[in-house]
């Protein structure tokens, strides 16, 4: 089952995804482990479509922008905190507040699959096709924007209860479903607001199995 190579980049830790009744749609990324080290990103939707980077380093913000799509990119002070049944978040002007509920029933399912084999890009370029149908937006194997190839290898899921948001002092509203859907890369999240547990892998072109484009996604 083995198509990693040196040149193989993981990134593991948490996703959180929520809609706000403004339009507007925030996808954060809690990253433990990465080549870049411990960070978070905030990746932001509004309702015209415009998308907006939020990032703690320079180093991230090139890195996240050079693989996904953006309008604006902006470097930021960013904390956040993420506990059993809360997640807080401050980014420059973003400020999130939510309540976590259980287990969403397919993070259930995840669950049951041992680790070592659903973050495997062989496993998630085969069960892609499923994913389109069961989720409609998401994908879990595709196409970076620069053309390396991206598997999101999820192992669990928390709901999103309740949250508030506001940008730069004015509110956001309050939660709802992640609609219309994003797009920063070659997948969306899932509609219902949650949490996800994930190791993102990232290979060169010619190490991966998959061979769906981004475009394609849409």
């Amino acid at each position: 089952m083995e198509i990693m190579s040196a040149e193989t980049e993981q990134f593991v830790g948490h996703i959180a995804s929520l809609g706000t009744t403004s339009g507007v749609r925030i996808v954060i990324g809690m990253w433990a482990e990465s080549p870049l080290g411990a960070f978070t990103d905030v990746m932001v939707q509004s309702r015209e479509g415009t998308r907006t980077l939020l990032a703690p380093t320079s180093e991230v913000a090139d890195y996240v922008a050079g693989t996904y799509s953006f309008d604006i990119v902006r470097t930021v002070p960013l904390t956040v905190s993420l506990g059993e049944d809360s997640l807080s978040l401050d980014a420059g002007p973003l400020v999130v507040r939510a309540e976590l509920g259980g287990s969403t029933a397919v993070g259930r399912l995840l669950g049951l699959v041992p680790r070592a084999v659903g973050t495997h890009p062989r496993w998630l370029s085969a069960i892609n096709p499923v994913a389109k149908i069961l989720m409609p937006g998401v994908r879990t194997a595709g196409a970076t924007k620069d053309g390396r190839r991206q598997f999101y290898g999820v192992t669990g899921a928390r709901t999103i209860t309740s949250a508030t948001a506001s940008w730069a002092g004015d509110s956001l509203g309050v939660l709802t479903s992640v609609r219309p859907r994003v797009r920063f890369g070659f997948s969306s999240v899932p509609k219902k607001p949650q949490v996800v547990d994930v190791t993102t892998t990232v290979l060169p072109p010619a190490a991966s199995p998959a061979r769906e484009s981004a475009e394609e996604s849409y």
